[in-house]
């Protein structure tokens, strides 16, 4: 992984887009994994691939969010520039259009029912999309949207590794249930990572979507893990 420091953005600014260079540049509040974010100002945000294995999520960004726009009714990460690697930093790298809203959690959302519906309306746009030319899931986005066989050695040695501490045989089973199901439609979009540090809300409402770093075309299911990681946890709680 690099090092992105403010400093470090700041030259990157000042020397290729020298424009903005007046502009306050400060860390996220919640940065992601795969790439390090930044404010610039109050209406644009710095994105930077932390690992070489990141990069085509900038260029893939930059290709097609324009292209789903306007088919998706809630904002989601609008590419205005890129930027180029140099000697500090030897990555491509963008500049997005800022989205007013917190990272989603159970205690800023009003309605779980109603986001819930926000947010399957949202996943009902994107899959609606037409996919001529899209990237078709692979080493690009981690193989999401791409069958579950691919991440069955990892599986298999996991299973191995927690077998004095897991009940083995029942998830083995599972398992292999789960490698039999096969997407058998057309392969439709799919953002990749649907989680809760990539859904923004404001006034207790879903109002934006961000990071398609590892967007593509495929099996949508993995956009589907909201249900279990966020909502059925809501619910359970609630009993």
């Amino acid at each position: 992984m690099i090092e992105i420091t403010n400093q470090l953005v700041h030259n990157l600014i000042k020397q290729q887009f020298p424009q903005w260079a007046h502009l306050e540049i400060k860390p996220v509040e919640k940065s992601g994994h795969d790439n390090r974010t930044f404010h610039l100002g109050d209406e644009m945000m710095i994105r930077l691939p932390s690992d070489k294995a990141y990069v085509p999520q900038v260029e893939k960004e930059i290709e097609w969010l324009p292209k789903l726009q306007p088919f998706i009714s809630l904002p989601i990460s609008s590419p205005i520039a890129k930027g180029e690697p140099n000697g500090e930093y030897p990555f491509p790298w963008s500049v997005n259009r800022y989205i007013e809203g917190e990272t989603v959690s159970h205690k800023n959302i009003i309605n779980l029912k109603q986001f819930a519906k926000s947010l399957s309306n949202f996943l009902k746009d994107l899959q609606n999309i037409q996919t001529t030319g899209a990237p078709m899931a692979g080493e690009h986005n981690f193989y999401r949207g791409a069958s579950v066989e691919v991440y069955n050695d990892e599986t298999q040695v996991a299973l191995a590794q927690l077998k004095d501490v897991l009940p083995i045989n029942k998830l083995s089973a599972m398992w292999a249930q789960g490698m039999c199901s096969k997407w058998i439609k057309e392969a439709v979009w799919l953002h990749g990572d649907i989680a809760p540090g990539n859904l923004l809300v404001n006034d207790g409402k879903l109002c934006g979507v961000i990071d398609f770093g590892i967007m593509g075309i495929g099996d949508p299911a993995c956009d589907y893990a909201m249900a279990w990681t966020f909502l059925i946890k809501k619910v359970e709680r609630n009993f």
